[in-house]
């Protein structure tokens, strides 16, 4: 066994000669149960890259897939990402740099030189070119198209001429296409003898004298019929979704789903063909919706990852923070409004968190449905009424249900305390029970009417709503329940 050897952590297997010079074992130790890489794993990567073991990684990692290697960088340390692109002549495999998150994508990218870059780029698809340019800064993607080829740049500058998150933007260029009066086996022909196709396609486009797509012929179609029919006698057209180069992601996305595409074709203003989408593209952009909205209702910046330093991070949450911190200021404001109240009656202030708590986690239910259903299209105009009505009643209903609950505790709790008779107790289970069934009532309608309300004045809803729906219940919560604790206590 030589020195440089990678990590022993990992058996050999016998019927491998590769695995016998360097004493690794590459196939049952890479994944866990969850399909996740193996810590043993990640740090056999480690040793080999501390070691500059540059063949030694290749064996380590020459059956995973580029998306698995993509995940294997991010698991690396800052330190060893560099190691690793030094170590491999300042590259990275162009589909590996395709599969990287965003934020680290940029990183690497920045960490190689342009000339590898733009050999990277040269030999992605467009879309997947595209991705890996965007979010640079104008100098340092320039520097890159300097070195791609002309056709390739022209067709990128072109990409990212259109506005991020379009289908102009993640739609690819390379397609195939034919003029109806061509045959089945004319297509085949050339589809065999020219080297200008994309990685991966499913239809053939049909095109009119103006390169308007006017249909598709499915590959599996076109294989079964004989060499000599006119694919304008099988083509499907009257169902074909056109896709417009300016329509957002959202959009394409909901277009595969409703009508069940594997691919698409895209327009520009005159209507000629300039691009795909695939199936696979989609799948990635659900992908980035589902986790924006999700960072977004959590008050973090979409662009957030975990490679990103102290500093960043810090950066990314202050601004939700310090607009939480107003609201929680201006809630505070109607506390102080009824101090009077609290210093007589003690337990106003042990249970008023418990009414705005209630009422934000019932706002926050509908909010997350709310939301989910406006960019799936279940809720439209058509059927908002009906669904403010369902909410309005759910809460209504949960509100009659925990008032009983938190009205009987509170009045037992108060009286076992000794602060107050009998009478005194009965109230106060009345304060809390009426503020509970009012609470979670405009929490209810809250939760519904102010996602509606922003995608109309054309906000994300996922992006404000819970700041909105967080104020309105914590307000409503202790206005009412102190409110009525003034006229009915004191």
């Amino acid at each position: 066994m030589t020195e440089n050897t990678p990590s022993d952590l990992i058996e050999k297997p016998a019927d491998d000669p590769d695995a016998d010079q360097l004493g690794v074992d590459a196939e049952d130790a890479q994944f866990a149960d969850d399909q996740t890489l193996t810590p043993e794993f990640v740090r056999s990567i480690s040793k080999v890259i501390d070691e500059r073991d540059e063949l030694g990684f290749e064996f380590l990692t020459k059956d995973l897939h580029p998306a698995d290697i993509a995940d294997l960088i991010g698991l690396l340390r800052e330190e060893e990402r560099a190691a690793l692109i030094e170590m491999q002549s300042g590259a990275i495999a162009p589909d590996v740099l395709a599969e990287l998150d965003d934020d680290l994508r940029e990183s690497v990218v920045e960490a190689m030189g342009p000339e590898q870059v733009a050999e990277a780029v040269a030999e992605l698809d467009t879309d997947d070119a595209a991705f890996v340019l965007e979010d640079l800064n104008e100098e340092k993607r320039a520097e890159i198209l300097a070195e791609v080829p002309l056709e390739d740049r022209l067709a990128l500058r072109a990409a990212l001429d259109y506005e991020e998150d379009t289908a102009g933007r993640v739609m690819q260029r390379e397609f195939f296409a034919a003029p109806g009066y061509w045959t089945v086996g004319q297509i085949i022909d050339r589809l065999r003898s020219t080297e200008d196709l994309p990685d991966r396609f499913f239809e053939v486009f049909v095109v009119d004298p103006s390169f308007t797509p006017i249909g598709e012929v499915p590959l599996s179609t076109l294989l079964k019929c004989p060499r000599d029919t006119k694919i304008e006698d099988i083509m499907s057209g009257q169902m074909m979704r056109q896709i417009p180069v300016t329509m957002d992601q959202e959009e394409v996305a909901y277009l595969f789903e409703q009508y069940n595409l594997i691919s698409a074709p895209v327009v520009d203003g005159d209507h000629r063909l300039v691009g795909m989408i695939t199936v696979d593209d989609v799948v990635e952009m659900v992908r980035e919706e589902s986790q924006e909205d999700m960072l977004a209702l959590g008050g973090v910046e979409s662009d957030t990852g975990l490679s990103d330093t102290v500093f960043e991070t810090v950066r990314s949450r202050f601004s939700w923070l310090a607009v939480n911190l107003g609201t929680a200021i201006l809630a505070s404001l109607v506390i102080a409004f009824f101090d009077a109240a609290i210093e007589k009656v003690v337990a106003l202030a042990i249970l008023m968190p418990i009414v705005a708590s209630m009422g934000g986690n019932a706002g926050t239910q509908t909010l997350t449905v709310a939301v989910r259903s406006l960019a799936t299209k279940d809720l439209t105009a058509s059927n908002a009424m009906r669904i403010i009505y369902r909410e309005a009643t759910v809460g209504l209903l949960n509100g009659f249900i925990f008032a009983a609950i938190m009205g009987v505790l509170a009045g037992v709790w108060y009286g076992a305390a000794g602060w107050g008779g009998q009478e005194e107790a009965v109230q106060l289970g009345v304060v809390v029970a009426i503020a509970m069934i009012i609470n979670l009532l405009c929490a209810g309608i809250a939760g519904i009417v102010v996602p509606i309300g922003l995608q109309r004045a054309g906000a994300d809803p996922a992006v404000s709503s819970a700041v909105f729906v967080t104020t309105v219940t914590d307000i409503v919560g202790f206005f009412v329940f102190l409110g009525l604790a003034g006229v009915i206590l004191l």
